[in-house]
């Protein structure tokens, strides 16, 4: 729903009665932090301890990239106008994460691998030329 003009006629106050407007601040980066470490840590809990020491410095990481990304290079253009990132993206880093075997992910090295893998993943593969994947 839009101002009137382009095509659109005004909305009369009979139909807009039956709809609300909702707004929200975005969540600020401690308040990311916080949940993430938690649901990260919940399910990294009964791995090594070196693991569970490095989860604040995945996320850590994790939005540092995310920041980078929102405010570095890769903000929306006419050619690349699917350069939106939000919090989705971050979630699926946290998921891809989320799924490590206990058996074959021992080291915080391998954790950190398929944390690179994840973020490539999630972020790389909408980058449309190679400046942006080489900024990445």
């Amino acid at each position: 729903m839009g101002p009137p003009g382009g095509g659109r006629s005004v909305i009369t106050e009979r139909l807009q009665r039956h709809f609300n407007v909702m707004t929200y601040t975005d969540l600020e980066f401690e308040s990311i932090e916080i949940i993430f470490t938690k649901i990260i840590g919940a399910f990294l809990g009964n791995f090594a301890v070196e693991i569970k020491n490095a989860i604040p410095d995945i996320i850590s990481m994790t939005l540092r990239v995310y920041d980078n990304v929102l405010n570095g290079p890769l903000k929306p253009t006419p050619n690349k106008s699917h350069y939106t990132f939000n919090l989705r993206d971050i979630s699926r880093i946290a998921q891809g994460i989320c799924v490590a075997d206990k058996g074959k992910a021992n080291l915080p090295v391998h954790i950190i691998r398929q944390w690179v893998h994840e973020s490539t993943r999630v972020f790389g593969d909408r980058l449309i030329d190679t400046k942006d994947r080489g900024w990445l």
